[in-house]
Protein backbone atom coordinates (compact mmCIF):
# COMPACT_ATOMS: atom_id res chain seq x y z
CA UNK A 1 0.00 0.00 0.00
CA UNK A 2 1.33 3.31 -1.19
CA UNK A 3 0.84 7.08 0.27
CA UNK A 4 -1.92 7.33 -1.93
CA UNK A 5 -3.89 4.38 -0.91
CA UNK A 6 -3.05 5.69 2.36
CA UNK A 7 -4.57 9.37 1.37
CA UNK A 8 -7.88 7.60 0.25
CA UNK A 9 -8.74 5.42 3.28
CA UNK A 10 -7.36 7.82 6.01
CA UNK A 11 -9.64 10.31 4.74
CA UNK A 12 -12.68 7.89 3.78
CA UNK A 13 -12.54 6.11 7.84
CA UNK A 14 -12.10 9.94 8.84
CA UNK A 15 -14.97 11.04 7.14
CA UNK A 16 -17.23 7.50 8.00
CA UNK A 17 -16.61 8.62 11.48
CA UNK A 18 -17.58 11.47 11.50
CA UNK A 19 -21.10 10.40 9.47
CA UNK A 20 -21.18 7.40 12.29
CA UNK A 21 -21.37 10.39 14.98
CA UNK A 22 -24.25 12.45 13.33
CA UNK A 23 -25.81 8.65 12.85
CA UNK A 24 -26.78 8.83 16.23
CA UNK A 25 -29.01 11.41 15.57
CA UNK A 26 -29.83 10.62 12.44
CA UNK A 27 -31.18 7.43 12.77
CA UNK A 28 -33.36 8.72 15.30
CA UNK A 29 -34.56 11.23 12.76
CA UNK A 30 -35.21 8.66 9.69
CA UNK A 31 -36.25 5.52 11.13
CA UNK A 32 -38.21 6.56 14.37
CA UNK A 33 -41.24 8.17 14.70
CA UNK A 34 -40.34 12.04 14.95
CA UNK A 35 -40.99 13.73 18.08
CA UNK A 36 -40.46 17.18 19.44
CA UNK A 37 -37.80 15.84 21.53
CA UNK A 38 -35.80 14.15 18.57
CA UNK A 39 -36.13 17.43 16.51
CA UNK A 40 -34.64 19.83 18.58
CA UNK A 41 -31.69 17.31 19.73
CA UNK A 42 -31.29 17.16 15.84
CA UNK A 43 -31.46 21.01 15.89
CA UNK A 44 -29.10 21.37 18.52
CA UNK A 45 -26.83 18.95 17.43
CA UNK A 46 -26.47 20.43 13.93
CA UNK A 47 -26.45 23.99 15.16
CA UNK A 48 -23.49 22.43 16.94
CA UNK A 49 -22.06 21.33 14.47
CA UNK A 50 -22.46 24.34 11.81
CA UNK A 51 -20.93 26.35 14.34
CA UNK A 52 -18.02 24.81 14.98
CA UNK A 53 -14.58 26.98 14.85
CA UNK A 54 -13.57 27.67 11.28
CA UNK A 55 -10.60 25.69 11.84
CA UNK A 56 -12.47 22.77 12.28
CA UNK A 57 -14.34 23.30 9.09
CA UNK A 58 -10.84 23.90 7.16
CA UNK A 59 -9.41 20.64 8.68
CA UNK A 60 -12.69 18.79 7.48
CA UNK A 61 -12.14 20.29 3.95
CA UNK A 62 -8.63 19.89 3.43
CA UNK A 63 -9.28 15.84 4.25
CA UNK A 64 -11.96 15.90 1.51
CA UNK A 65 -8.93 17.40 -0.98
CA UNK A 66 -5.90 14.86 0.77
CA UNK A 67 -8.91 12.03 -0.33
CA UNK A 68 -9.82 13.22 -3.50
CA UNK A 69 -5.51 14.53 -4.65
CA UNK A 70 -5.36 10.27 -3.43
CA UNK A 71 -7.77 9.10 -5.98
CA UNK A 72 -6.89 11.10 -8.95
CA UNK A 73 -3.02 10.48 -7.58
CA UNK A 74 -4.02 6.36 -8.59
CA UNK A 75 -5.47 7.08 -11.68
CA UNK A 76 -2.42 8.43 -12.91
CA UNK A 77 -1.24 4.74 -13.10
CA UNK A 78 -4.19 4.17 -15.72
CA UNK A 79 -3.97 0.09 -15.96
CA UNK A 80 -7.15 -2.06 -16.17
CA UNK A 81 -7.18 -1.72 -11.72
CA UNK A 82 -6.84 1.44 -11.85
CA UNK A 83 -9.94 2.01 -14.54
CA UNK A 84 -12.22 -0.23 -12.51
CA UNK A 85 -11.46 0.42 -8.67
CA UNK A 86 -10.22 3.70 -8.65
CA UNK A 87 -12.60 5.31 -11.33
CA UNK A 88 -15.08 3.77 -9.64
CA UNK A 89 -13.94 5.29 -6.25
CA UNK A 90 -13.64 8.63 -7.76
CA UNK A 91 -16.76 8.47 -9.51
CA UNK A 92 -18.40 7.78 -5.56
CA UNK A 93 -16.29 10.32 -3.67
CA UNK A 94 -17.22 13.42 -6.53
CA UNK A 95 -20.47 11.92 -6.19
CA UNK A 96 -20.72 11.92 -2.02
CA UNK A 97 -18.83 15.50 -2.29
CA UNK A 98 -21.51 16.56 -4.61
CA UNK A 99 -24.29 15.33 -1.54
CA UNK A 100 -22.45 17.24 0.52
CA UNK A 101 -21.98 20.59 -0.86
CA UNK A 102 -25.66 20.63 -2.56
CA UNK A 103 -27.36 18.49 0.43
CA UNK A 104 -25.65 19.10 3.22
CA UNK A 105 -24.27 22.70 3.50
CA UNK A 106 -27.92 24.19 2.43
CA UNK A 107 -29.78 21.61 4.86
CA UNK A 108 -27.35 22.17 7.96
CA UNK A 109 -27.71 26.06 7.40
CA UNK A 110 -31.36 25.86 7.08
CA UNK A 111 -31.66 24.37 10.00
CA UNK A 112 -28.76 26.06 12.29
CA UNK A 113 -29.27 29.50 11.19
CA UNK A 114 -33.09 29.89 9.62
CA UNK A 115 -33.71 32.93 7.36
CA UNK A 116 -36.12 35.39 9.72
CA UNK A 117 -39.79 35.19 8.23
CA UNK A 118 -39.12 32.42 5.70
CA UNK A 119 -37.90 29.55 7.46
CA UNK A 120 -40.57 28.31 9.64
CA UNK A 121 -40.03 25.28 12.58
CA UNK A 122 -41.57 22.92 9.88
CA UNK A 123 -39.22 24.07 6.90
CA UNK A 124 -36.02 23.09 9.91
CA UNK A 125 -37.76 19.93 10.44
CA UNK A 126 -37.78 18.88 6.52
CA UNK A 127 -34.26 20.33 5.79
CA UNK A 128 -32.97 18.34 9.18
CA UNK A 129 -34.54 15.31 7.84
CA UNK A 130 -33.57 15.77 3.98
CA UNK A 131 -29.51 16.65 5.76
CA UNK A 132 -29.89 13.03 7.46
CA UNK A 133 -30.75 11.20 4.56
CA UNK A 134 -27.70 12.76 2.45
CA UNK A 135 -25.80 11.78 5.37
CA UNK A 136 -26.98 8.28 5.31
CA UNK A 137 -26.25 8.49 1.40
CA UNK A 138 -22.99 9.89 1.83
CA UNK A 139 -22.22 6.80 4.30
CA UNK A 140 -23.13 4.19 1.85
CA UNK A 141 -21.00 6.01 -0.99
CA UNK A 142 -18.63 5.87 1.35
CA UNK A 143 -18.67 2.31 2.21
CA UNK A 144 -18.34 1.42 -1.59
CA UNK A 145 -15.27 3.43 -1.89
CA UNK A 146 -13.45 1.18 1.01
CA UNK A 147 -15.05 -2.11 -0.95
CA UNK A 148 -13.31 -1.17 -4.26
CA UNK A 149 -10.22 -0.56 -2.50
CA UNK A 150 -9.92 -3.52 -0.85
CA UNK A 151 -11.14 -5.37 -3.90
CA UNK A 152 -8.04 -3.63 -5.60
CA UNK A 153 -6.22 -5.33 -3.31
CA UNK A 154 -7.69 -7.66 -3.17
CA UNK A 155 -7.16 -8.74 -7.20
CA UNK A 156 -3.53 -7.11 -6.91
CA UNK A 157 -2.64 -10.46 -4.87
CA UNK A 158 -4.51 -13.06 -6.49
CA UNK A 159 -2.94 -11.12 -9.68
CA UNK A 160 0.61 -11.31 -7.97
CA UNK A 161 0.01 -15.15 -6.98
CA UNK A 162 -0.85 -16.19 -10.19
CA UNK A 163 2.43 -14.82 -11.98
CA UNK A 164 4.25 -16.14 -9.37
CA UNK A 165 2.69 -19.62 -9.93
CA UNK A 166 3.42 -19.27 -13.83
CA UNK A 167 6.85 -18.09 -13.58
CA UNK A 168 7.59 -21.61 -11.45
CA UNK A 169 5.50 -23.66 -13.75
CA UNK A 170 7.32 -22.19 -16.60
CA UNK A 171 11.34 -22.63 -14.52
CA UNK A 172 10.20 -25.77 -13.52
CA UNK A 173 9.20 -26.87 -17.90
CA UNK A 174 12.72 -25.31 -18.41
CA UNK A 175 14.32 -27.22 -16.01
CA UNK A 176 12.85 -30.47 -17.29
CA UNK A 177 13.73 -29.41 -20.90
CA UNK A 178 17.15 -28.76 -20.24
CA UNK A 179 17.82 -32.45 -18.27
CA UNK A 180 16.08 -33.92 -21.14
CA UNK A 181 18.10 -32.36 -23.74
CA UNK A 182 21.35 -32.72 -21.54
CA UNK A 183 20.64 -36.62 -21.18
CA UNK A 184 20.41 -36.76 -24.93
CA UNK A 185 23.71 -35.79 -25.34
CA UNK A 186 25.39 -37.81 -23.39
CA UNK A 187 23.78 -40.97 -25.39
Amino acid sequence: MGYRQAAVLTSVSFFLGVLFICLNVDYRILFTPLTEGTARDGIEFYTTFYNSPPAIKALLHSIMGVGLLGLVGKLHKWDDSAMFFDGSSLAAYIFSLAVYLTVGIPACRTVADPVPNVDSRDDQVEALRILSAGNTIIIVLLGAILALQAGEQWARRLEANILQQTAEEQQKAATTVDAETESKKDK
